[in-house]
């Protein structure tokens, strides 16, 4: 479900997928593109003939580093689950790639769903008709789950917030640019042909898709932008049931809770008030028919991936062709791995970490953190332009940050889930229920610290401000970020860089509102905080005059965290990697120096192909800049880059107005 959920990942999980299995993904100097100077666009100059050699997919949107890995990682979940036999994982794959039998059993395992919703008589059975929608994992009309209390990290409550939308932001229903208001009539049209296929007439159809259009506008209308939704005390107030009910008494919340299997209620964040003001309203202005064009079609968007091959390529046809630009639908067995990894990802990565990582790959990740870990306290300690008390209080935060790496110390217990073989969507609906039973279990409870937010397959990593630690799925923890045969310079430049633009996060213009227990609270001297959003307000500056296609800048407030943190990371590598190096000189090596080798590791990590709708959409919703400007917005600001290249005042990647906060 939808909830107010602050963690900082590396990259959006919406642009990782895989496509043609490659066998090596290591940093290469064959990846250069030779012809072009580093001083003048050191993207090109890394990444040039990897881009030139690997075009996006037909099955993709979007082809880069993560997606390479991504997909060897994928091939390896494949066998596990292939070998896995008669068992929670085996059965839930082996159900889920039985296109024939999904075929043959037609709407049939979704009916009583869809009868469920067409029975209804008056909106106050609404209420327990959303929850076992929510039990189901279908995101209709609002979020709802648990969460750590803002101001109370030892403690998990509930958390209500604003959700059911089925295109990717509010934005997307209310711009009114050429472009967004033929994507919404692209939209409808969708929705449209998804009623038709569940048995609609085409006047009918038309009719419950312009319902649906108008409903989720309204909840469009009410929702807050992503850029405010940003700062965390935008997000939080911890308020009762009975304030719940009065922001919108239209609708039932004691049935609701009481159908959820939610336990009695000490408080609820409700994320954004107005957001259940305006659906109050929307609930009395509405007609019940509405309402259920509009549940029936969430309900069909949620099972879609376990619907007959029609509703699979309809769905495709708008979210990939449309959305994203993707030509061609991935083969069954990658939709059905990532499902799997997805529904029962701790069971499945526990095969995962065995075959790949083991013990010795923490412990050297380990040795790497605690070296990053060290620079970034003597960065702290060092900053011209940090008060000592802030400092002193960062320091404290700093030693506190807690590390995981590859997978949690404790399993997860799937022994409460029934997997029936050969019914692939009562096993997404069965797993997606107790995900949510899990997660409402939490409320009243104190925090359980070990638990991770990322299944160990994953590529990707992520900073939890509330839990204060760092996360490092095993997924990630291979080339060509972290490779044991590579030198410490190329690894520093590529997973280095990434631990410590993961590690600033804590100090960036969210995390720093937390402190070192995960507590809201400002710890910041009023100079400091000055200073802090000074510096910050240059790199919005910098990354707003980025496009990245024809009319679609990069949003520097959106991106503000992301790009701060890039900055940051790798300045935190270089140091770590010249204390490392102290008093052991070392040669070049393919003919750059080991300064030069680290640019160059992590620049290449972020090599990247994509179709120009995957950049637009990624400029709307996604929090990271571009990969071309994650890598030249942050170069283009450090001195360090411009000796290590011998770069000149004037040329492109020697900014005039250097933006530095780490």
């Amino acid at each position: 479900m939808t909830v107010p959920v602050l963690r900082r990942s590396l990259t959006a999980a919406i642009l990782l997928a895989g496509a043609v299995w490659a066998q090596a993904v290591r940093f290469d100097v064959g990846n250069l593109d030779r012809g072009a100077s580093p001083c003048a666009d050191f993207y090109q100059f890394a990444c040039g003939t990897w881009i030139k050699n690997n075009p996006v997919p037909a099955d993709q949107a979007r082809w880069d580093r993560f997606a390479e890995l991504a997909e060897r990682n994928r091939q390896t979940l494949r066998a596990i689950l292939e070998g896995a036999g008669q068992s929670q994982i085996g059965d839930y794959y082996a159900a889920c790639i039985d296109t024939a039998a999904i075929d043959r059993k037609g709407l049939a395992p979704l009916q009583a769903e869809l009868d469920r919703i067409a029975a209804l008589r008056n909106k106050t059975e609404l209420a327990p008709l959303v929850a076992r929608l929510h039990r189901f994992g279908a995101d209709v009309v609002f979020g709802f789950g648990s969460g750590q209390d803002f101001k109370d990290s030892s403690q998990v409550i509930a958390q209500a917030d604003q959700a059911g939308l089925g295109l990717p932001d509010r934005d997307y229903y209310l711009k009114t640019d050429a472009r967004s208001v033929e994507l919404r009539g692209k939209y409808q049209g969708h929705v449209e042909r998804m009623f038709a296929l569940a048995g609609y007439a085409p006047a009918p159809a038309r009719r419950a898709a312009a319902a649906v259009m108008r409903l989720e506008t309204a909840l469009a209308r009410a929702s807050l932008d992503l850029v405010s939704r940003r700062d965390p005390e935008k997000v939080y107030h911890k308020l009762t049931t009975a304030d719940l009910e009065k922001l919108a008494p239209a609708f039932a919340w004691r049935r609701y809770l009481a159908d959820t299997g939610a336990a009695p209620l000490g408080a609820i964040n409700v994320a954004v008030p107005d957001f259940f003001k305006g659906l109050d309203k929307l609930l009395r202005a509405t007609p019940l028919d509405q309402w259920k064009h509009y549940l029936t079609w969430q309900a069909l968007h949620a099972a879609a991936i376990m619907l007959p091959a029609k509703f699979i390529d309809e769905t495709f046809d708008f979210y990939g062709r449309t959305l994203t630009g993707t030509k061609q639908l991935r083969p069954r067995w990658k939709r059905c791995v990532d499902s799997t990894d997805n529904h029962l990802g701790e069971a499945l990565g526990r095969q995962f970490v065995e075959r790949t990582f083991g013990a010795d790959g923490k412990q050297r990740t380990l040795r790497m953190v605690d070296a990053l870990e060290k620079a970034l306290g003597r960065d702290l300690d060092t900053l011209a332009w940090m008060t000592p008390e802030t400092r002193r209080q960062a320091r404290v935060k700093l030693a506190a940050i807690r590390n995981k790496i590859g997978y949690p110390d404790r399993w997860r217990d799937y022994s409460a889930v029934t997997v029936a073989p050969g019914d692939a969507l009562g096993n997404l609906f069965r797993t997606s229920e107790f995900e949510f039973a899990r997660q409402l279990a939490k409320i009243g409870k104190p925090l359980d610290r070990g638990e991770w937010g990322m299944s160990p397959p994953t590529v990707n990593a992520y900073y939890d401000p509330l839990m204060n630690d760092i996360n490092f799925p095993a997924g990630i923890l291979q080339p060509p970020f972290f490779d044991k045969e590579m030198d410490d310079a190329v690894n520093f430049g590529a997973i280095g860089a990434v631990i410590g633009h993961e590690l600033t996060h804590g100090f960036d213009d969210q995390g720093r509102q937390f402190d070192a227990q995960g507590n809201m609270r400002d710890w910041w001297t009023p100079a400091d905080a000055k200073e802090f959003e000074r510096r910050a307000a240059c790199l919005v500056e910098e990354y707003s005059k980025f496009e990245v296609a024809p009319g679609a800048p990069i949003n520097g407030k959106l991106t503000l965290g992301e790009n701060t943190a890039d900055n940051g990371g790798v300045r935190i590598a270089l140091m770590a990697l010249e204390d490392v190096l102290s008093g052991r000189p070392q040669p070049a090596a393919d003919g750059f120096s080991p300064q030069q080798r680290l640019f160059l590791g992590f620049a290449q990590v972020w090599c990247s192909n994509a179709t120009e709708e995957s950049r637009r959409l990624q400029a709307s919703v996604d929090p990271h800049s571009d990969a071309r400007f994650r890598v030249n917005g942050t170069v283009r600001n450090m001195p360090e880059f411009q000796r290590a290249f011998s770069c000149q005042a004037g040329q492109p990647m020697v900014s005039a107005n250097a933006c530095r906060v780490w």
